[in-house]
């Protein structure tokens, strides 16, 4: 065995071929695991652009076992461990070259091509330099050999995408010298250890050593044994007079997140979690023989580790003021703010600021989020603007002063702090219910109800409030009626409501989700008048609830938003060159995988604006080349579409029909490959809609289990016809004689999931194959879940899943879905329930084989070996 620092550049070129063997598992990262790779690549590219010398990243190791030489003396290799990280290098180069050939760069993209991908000069599969396992091959061919289906449905495909959109989003900001950047780090930064077998060697046992050698120290464990081997006389006594105080204070996690601050806060703003005892030893290292000079250090860092937690627990904060920002700070949830909250403490306690200055630049920091949340804007970046401020504040003058003065700072780009104007705009249009995370969408409406100031204050904790839609979000005949009254030209009242529905002004709290549901307003306006909430009494006095509401209480929202939030500096922000509304266009075309299609209406509802809008847009804007995905409402090409520059032709339904939508003899594309609004928010954010989770028993109890249980039968009956609620009701009878059960879902229609606790009662393990919705008649296959549960998690067994439904009459779930929840008719259940048991009856089979398989696979492995 010998081992081996390389780079990817330098161990895949030449004559080569990596193979992984059938055997293993498919490729499984996702886009938590992608985005956590470009961060880390994106810091590189700034350090090289800043000048700063790079100090690489490592990426990991890989395991590989020489095969035999194959004719014209190309070397292949067995990937027996790395194969994740492996694929998605190929498929980031793959994505690299792609968009160099696009913008007309053929020399660059060659060079990709030739000394990166393929092996020129063989023939068959011996030309990949990357041949994956069976089930990936063909996604990941098409990728590299640029076919109709490259970026089509599966993790191969949503990660090439994931690259293609991340490349076009950084070139438009940081130009040819960034993209070059990029392609230096992917080939040459990225550090990897490659651990090679010589023959005979058993590879099982390499692997094992490899990935099960015990618990391995923390970081902070590190640093402990390297302070306390330098204080061979005093080491006891300040281990337990300071050392073991603070390390129960904070506890593993928050001592080890202590030590990173620490280094921030220290002036190290490019200090990585994963590198955290390098850098403390390379800065203490002088103090070495000092022990007086290395206990102060130590009783420096146990007081920042109070300070600390009274930012993990903002209860434990003395001032008010500052205990109330940090209070919603905590709500919002993460850690951004950590380092800024954590020196304005030090400056606190030090007498060097006041606490009515550290609330009001943590105010600042806390506008700034929102701003960007109420604008669409990403959060990548922010990290590094938070980990940038603390040395801003040791400059001359108030420290919310220097805050307020970096963060406007940036009038373009990804750290930009939307203005005034930019926020009103934003909230009249934007899909609000569609940005952030649930719980920063409901600390914004909850902080705008407080605006109110109502003399008898909402206890938030015991409410059980949640974020409700006025307008449904599954609306009833009588509401498209109503918006009928305010159509416009060439607009219908189902634009209308997609505009509107996702929109701030259209959102509320209560308490009554489920008895408000998608009742017309005149009931909805009843409970929301018996609402202790001011926001919920101010709609209830509206006499109906349109769109000419909905945008009056907007612009009251904006009002009070940018009263709540102040925003940047006047004179230092200047607007954007381009509206936000269209870069986030881009990145949803790029996001839109082969073989599916998407209409200028859904496109419209998900970045705030019209249909007309985007129509006139997209036929103008040179360089998307994804547009002719973007249909009518009825699935035709636009009358007049035409291509916007000259690397790209031909017949836009030839296209489509290539990469697997097919189209009627009216030319109209088939409705189950197109993407909805919904479905296009998940591709591009990634996050559950909160609408579609089930309550687990374990959180309502039998009794609400039961209630939850007759409500949904009771829409069910209202709203289908009885052979229908019939076959529904005998198909879940038999998930029950199955071993499985129902929970329900906890949004305005009561959807049932039928669940099976895989495992036992744990809900991390709970699988549900469907979620059947009773008023608007639909079931989703719900593959956007089971991709991360085993053992779906299993591609090939969610396609399989995939055409065990399409095997059934009446359902037809595109190939191209399978990221996503493809849905099928209600009535189905009607005449095709046995077909549907069947398909039920198999998954419950799949899943009690994957969990009898569970106690040996580790056997297996070595079996295979």
């Amino acid at each position: 065995m010998h081992a081996q620092e390389t780079t990817f550049s330098k161990l895949v070129q030449g004559e080569k071929q990596f193979q992984v063997p059938l055997y293993q598992r498919t490729y499984s990262w996702q886009r938590e695991e992608l985005q956590q790779l470009w961060d880390d690549v994106q810091e590189l590219v700034e350090d090289r652009l800043e000048g700063r010398a790079a100090s690489g990243h490592f990426l990991g190791s890989v395991v590989l076992a020489p095969e035999r030489i194959a004719a014209g003396g190309m070397q292949r290799w067995l990937v027996v461990d790395g194969q994740q990280r492996m694929t998605t290098l190929m498929l980031a180069f793959t994505a690299l070259r792609d968009h160099h050939r696009g913008r007309g760069a053929d020399k660059k993209a060659a060079r990709i091509n030739d000394l990166l991908l393929v092996n020129t000069y063989q023939d068959g599969t011996d030309s990949y330099r990357l041949l994956p396992t069976q089930a990936d091959r063909e996604a990941y061919i098409a990728c590299v050999d640029s076919l109709p289906k490259a970026g089509g449905a599966g993790n191969v495909g949503a990660a090439y995408r994931f690259f293609v959109a991340a490349l076009a989003g950084g070139t438009d900001s940081g130009g040819e010298a960034w993209l070059d950047e990029v392609e230096s780090v992917l080939g040459d930064c990225l550090s990897i250890v490659a651990i090679t077998a010589a023959e005979g060697d058993n590879v099982y046992r390499i692997f094992e050593s490899i990935n099960n050698t015990g618990v391995g120290l923390s970081q902070s464990d590190l640093l402990r044994n390297y302070l306390f081997m330098c204080l061979p006389t005093r080491g006891e006594e300040v281990y337990r007079k300071r050392w073991l105080p603070m390390q129960e204070l904070l506890g593993p996690g928050n001592l080890e997140l202590l030590v990173w601050l620490d280094l921030v806060v220290g002036g190290n703003s490019r200090a990585r979690q994963g590198e955290i005892y390098r850098d403390q030893k390379k800065r203490l290292e002088p103090l070495s023989g000092d022990e007086e000079a290395l206990e102060a250090e130590i009783a420096r860092l146990a007081l920042r580790a109070d300070r600390l937690m009274r930012i993990v627990e903002p209860e434990r904060e003395p001032d008010p003021q500052v205990r109330t920002v940090l209070e919603r700070l905590s709500r919002w949830g993460g850690q951004v703010h950590y380092p800024l909250a954590l020196h304005l403490l030090d400056l606190v306690d030090e007498g060097s600021a006041t606490a009515d200055e550290a609330a009001a630049a943590l105010a600042y920091a806390e506008s700034y989020m929102v701003r960007r949340l109420f604008a669409g804007l990403s959060t990548t970046g922010s990290n590094r603007v938070f980990m940038e401020l603390p040395k801003e504040l040791d400059k001359d003058g108030s420290p919310a002063e220097a805050v307020r003065r970096f963060l406007s700072r940036n009038r373009t780009g990804p750290r930009a702090w939307p203005g005034d104007d930019a926020v009103r705009e934003a909230i009249r249009t934007r899909p609000f219910y569609k940005s952030g995370r649930s719980n920063q969408r409901f600390q914004i409406l909850r902080r705008l109800e407080e605006s109110h100031g109502s003399s008898e204050p909402v206890d938030y904790a015991q409410a059980k409030l949640t974020v409700e839609h006025v307008l449904p979000q599954r609306p009833a005949q009588q509401w498209f009626d109503l918006l009928a009254e305010e159509v416009g030209d060439g607009e219908s009242p189902e634009e209308i409501h997609g505009l509107l529905v996702h929109t701030l002004g259209n959102l509320t709290l209560t308490g009554e989700n489920a008895k408000l549901s998608n009742h017309p307003f005149r009931r909805k306006q009843e409970l929301l008048d018996a609402s202790a909430l001011r926001m919920n009494q101010r709609i209830a006095a509206q006499e109906r609830w349109g769109r000419a509401e909905i945008a009056a209480r907007a612009e009251d929202l904006a009002d009070r938003a940018v009263r709540l939030w102040p925003g940047p500096l006047e004179g230092v922000v200047h607007a954007d060159d381009e509206w936000a509304g269209w870069r986030e266009l881009r990145e949803i075309l790029l996001a839109v995988p082969a073989g599916t299609w998407t209409s200028y209406g859904d496109l419209a509802g998900v970045i705030g604006t019209s249909a007309i809008a985007v129509g006139h847009h997209v036929s103008s804007k040179a360089g998307l080349h994804c547009a002719y995905r973007v249909l009518t409402a009825d699935g035709r090409i636009a009358e007049g579409f035409r291509w916007t520059d000259d690397r790209h032709s031909g017949d836009p339904q030839e296209i489509l029909e290539a990469e697997g939508v097919p189209f009627d003899d009216n030319g109209r594309a088939g409705k189950s490959h197109r993407l909805t609004a919904s479905d296009l928010a998940v591709l591009v954010c990634g996050e559950i809609p909160e609408e579609n989770l089930p309550v687990p028993a374990a959180r309502g109890g039998e009794q609400a289990e039961a209630t939850a249980a007759g409500r949904f039968e009771a829409l069910l009956r209202d709203n289908q016809t009885p052979e229908v609620v019939e076959g529904v009701l005998a198909v879940l009878r038999f998930w029950e004689e199955q071993g499985g059960h129902q929970v329900y879902g906890k949004k305005n229609e009561t959807s049932c999931f039928p669940t099976l606790d895989a495992g036992g009662s744990n809900d991390s393990r709970a699988l549900w194959p469907i979620a059947i919705y009773p008023v608007s008649g639909t079931v989703e296959v719900v593959f956007q879940y089971l991709k991360r549960r085993p053992p779906f998690d299993d591609e090939p067994l969610r396609r399989a899943l995939m055409e065990q439904f399409n095997a059934v009459d009446g359902i037809e779930l595109a190939e191209a879905k399978l990221d996503l929840r493809p849905s099928f008719a209600l009535e189905v259940f009607a005449g095709q329930g046995e077909a549907i048991r069947a398909v039920l009856e198999w998954f419950v089979h799949e899943v009690a084989l994957a969990e009898a398989r569970r106690p040996f696979d580790e056997e297996s492995a070595r079996a295979v070996f």
